[in-house]
């Protein structure tokens, strides 16, 4: 079973190094270094378990706070395929060599190995289950309301994209450990279930303390095994969510402990070490022109964000913006985090304060939509001995691993 990964698109000219012999679907070999394609081209290896290709300045992390270029390394088929915004590049592969790269993307090879275990299972069941369809709606006028979520269905030439609207996918670059290639092992073909249909295994980097559930970040169906719990001890969720954020509870995320984040995180996310709880300051000014850059929308300098619906952890997913010139409600959480950053807040768990000089200040918890497993509470569970099957257990109640085909 193969995977069909999107690694660029929107090229003029699309250049690689070829690391091994290939060969395109006519015949034609292409021998080891440098080739330039400015059309269509698909290039077969002549051995995939050594053959490899390189791609320079794959844009990695797009639109978030650890934005930057790499030099990747791939195997498997590479499809260059001409599209009216330009040339994209698309990379065919085996299932399991697939996930093995996920988990080695998406967190360390050095992690705990139950929690190895824990992302083999969910990485393929969120590629095989069920997908949420992202609506976007058109971007409104003042006093009006944009309501956008995001889903896999903008892919036509390709299953899944390579950076973090889908998975993590960066080939061979990261280092595939024995760890990593005996958890997909001792995984294979297991996915998550739920009443027997494969789960749509969401996850994101730090919950914050309390899970999310799926309507808060997508569209408004309840699904049964994705819902907000304190990521601890399964005791009553707070009342007052404010209160909340603006503390530090205890959870399996909580952790301050440098030696296991250094194992479990890629060095990227180790810069960012604020991941339970943060707090961002603007200018009214500031937040102004961010909203009319992100969102096309003229509000003027803003004078009041309103949280008007939020979910059972805390997170935004209606949120009034109101400013100098005109009014605009925003939603939901991943469409908040965009309109009010550069690149995207952390989450949209957060409460909103005014400083002395009449400066915005947002208080925060979590990293990502949090809506399923939590990915620095699993590595926390792993070190502290807990099973993949626990794990899984614990952020989607009510499943069962099997294994599936």
């Amino acid at each position: 079973m193969d995977v069909s990964v999107g690694l660029m698109e929107g090229l003029g000219a699309v250049e690689v190094e070829l690391l091994g012999d290939y060969a395109d679907d006519a015949g034609n070999r292409y021998a080891p270094g440098r080739h330039r394609f400015a059309s269509e081209a698909t290039l077969l290896p002549s051995d995939p378990a050594r053959c490899a290709f390189a791609l320079d300045d794959v844009t990695i992390g797009i639109g978030f706070h650890w934005e930057r270029k790499e030099r990747q390394l791939f195997r498997g088929a590479l499809h260059v395929l001409r599209r009216p915004g330009g040339l994209t590049v698309v990379n065919d592969l085996p299932l399991e060599a697939y996930v093995a790269s996920v988990i080695s993307s998406e967190m360390s090879a050095t992690c705990p190995i139950e929690l190895l275990r824990a992302h083999a299972v969910i990485s393929r069941s969120w590629l095989k289950g069920p997908a949420a369809r992202g609506v976007a709606s058109p971007p409104a006028a003042s006093d009006g309301e944009i309501v956008r979520w995001y889903g896999r269905e903008a892919h036509a030439d390709f299953e899944v994209c390579a950076d973090d609207h889908c998975q993590r996918y960066q080939g061979i670059t990261k280092a595939v450990s024995p760890a990593v290639e005996a958890a997909v092992r001792a995984t294979d073909g297991e996915m998550l279930l739920f009443g027997g249909a494969i789960c749509d295994a969401r996850f994101s980097k730090c919950c914050g303390g309390l899970t999310e559930r799926y309507a808060t970040a997508w569209d408004d169906q309840e699904i049964p095994y994705l819902v907000s719990f304190p990521d601890g001890l399964r005791e009553p969720a707070p009342a007052d969510l404010e209160s909340f954020i603006r503390s530090s509870p205890a959870a399996f995320c909580n952790t301050a402990d440098a030696a296991l984040l250094a194992r479990i995180l890629p060095g990227f996310d180790q810069e960012t070490t604020d991941f339970f709880r943060w707090t961002v300051t603007y200018e009214p000014s500031e937040l102004g022109a961010l909203v009319a850059a992100r969102l096309g929308v003229d509000l003027g300098p803003i004078v009041a964000l309103e949280p008007l619906a939020r979910g059972p952890s805390g997170r935004v997913f209606r949120l009034r913006i109101a400013g100098e010139r005109a009014t605009l409600v925003v939603g939901k959480e991943l469409e908040i985090r965009r309109a009010l950053s550069r690149s995207h807040l952390y989450s949209s768990a957060f409460v909103v304060d005014r400083d002395a000089a009449g400066r915005f200040v947002l208080t925060g918890a979590g990293w990502g939509h949090g809506v399923g497993l939590c990915q620095i509470g699993a590595a926390v569970m792993a070190d502290r001995g807990r099973g993949y099957r626990e794990i899984l257990a614990h952020y989607y109640p009510g499943t069962t691993v099997a294994r599936v085909g």
